[in-house]
């Protein structure tokens, strides 16, 4: 099978409608990491962002909406702080 064919094959496949959706927002703070991840099947989306020493009040931000950014409801996000 040539690379073109496997390729094809990879992006074709079906995806299952009763998959779960993954919402996740890590915080890494041994190096200040957030991670904010949706996977399930309306696609995947992944957002990572350096915050020093503030990436667990960044992550507790978007957890309880209260970042201007405006768009994203993350309420439904897992926070994982690490």
């Amino acid at each position: 099978m040539s690379r073109q064919e496997l390729k094809k094959a990879w992006l074709t496949q079906e995806v299952d409608p009763n998959r779960p959706t993954r919402k996740t927002i890590l915080v890494e703070t041994n190096c200040g990491h957030v991670t904010i991840e949706s996977d399930g099947p309306d696609g995947y989306s992944h957002f990572k962002t350096n915050q020093g020493d503030d990436a667990i009040q960044y992550g507790l931000d978007r957890k309880l909406g209260e970042h201007n950014g405006g768009g994203t409801d993350y309420s439904e996000y897992d926070l994982i702080i690490r």
